[in-house]
């Protein structure tokens, strides 16, 4: 029996999301928040797996109270149980200071009931990295698996796990021990249409939500801000591209022309 720990964000739409062309922020309130993509493949992967091999598939998440609904997604996906941490000691967290408040509540789930395997999203639609899944692997000393988009095999008994791991020209084959961390391509598998019983379940669900006080051995030196050593500066929306320009006359005028437009935005092509 596995125990499977998938890692989630609840993240803003940003096929709909607008930029503050006052602050050059994202404006949050300008877009819905739903559960990250490629965390709902993880979460997919997590129950194909407990159905395959059984178990238990738990999920967790860092963030604001409304991040109860992720995890509301995620049962509705078919998973058992649902952990939240949220205090504001973990505001402003970047990559590092995300992967050390996961890992110390995923030490804290795992004296209940150890964990085999911990699957996250490739990476997050509104941060791009894909930082935080390795981050938890390291802290926790296990082996990460990135860019999985296929698993071949989980073996408990023997502790193993098969993988097929994506390239750029391809894929490769590892083997790895248990326990140890997938991050998940969105290739993995299509996402499951949520069984009405499931449904009920989710909306009448409350997971479990600690708070920093909650946690056992935390430095706070690493939460939320103060753990943050990158800070992001300035974020804003690429200007629109200009439209092309049609050159007219001879063969030979067309091209002094060119060359002169060049020479006048060289600074491109340095």
């Amino acid at each position: 029996m596995l125990h499977i720990v998938a890692c989630i964000k609840q993240v803003p739409d940003t096929k709909i999301i607008k930029m503050n062309p006052k602050t050059n922020t994202m404006d949050r309130a300008s877009a819905p928040a739903i559960l990250n993509p490629y965390d709902a493949h993880a979460v997919e992967e997590a129950v194909r797996l407990k159905k395959k091999y059984g178990g238990t598939v738990s999920v967790l998440t860092m963030g604001p109270p409304p991040a109860v609904k992720a995890i509301k997604k995620c049962i509705e996906l078919g998973a058992d149980e649902g952990y939240m941490i949220s205090d504001r000691a973990f505001a402003g967290a970047d990559t590092l200071a995300t992967s050390y408040a996961l890992t110390k509540a995923l030490e804290k789930i795992a004296k209940h009931q150890p964990i085999d395997l911990v699957i996250c999203g490739k990476m997050t639609i509104d941060g791009d990295t894909g930082q935080v899944g390795p981050g938890i692997a390291r802290r926790l000393n296990i082996p990460p698996l990135t860019g999985v988009k296929k698993v071949v095999e989980i073996n408990k008994e023997k502790g193993y796990a098969i993988v097929q791991r994506k390239l750029e020209d391809g894929y490769e084959v590892v083997k790895s021990t248990l326990p140890c961390l997938f991050t998940v391509e969105k290739e993995i598998n299509d996402i499951s249409f949520a069984p009405l019983p499931n449904m009920i379940k989710a909306a009448r669900y409350q997971p479990t939500i600690w708070t920093a006080d909650d946690l056992e051995n935390v430095d706070r030196k690493q939460l939320g801000l103060k753990g943050s050593p990158t800070i992001v500066s300035k974020v804003w929306a690429p200007p629109k591209p200009e439209g092309g320009q049609l050159l007219e006359g001879t063969a030979q005028e067309q091209v002094n022309k060119l060359l002169s437009i060049i020479f006048e935005k060289k600074e491109l092509f340095q």
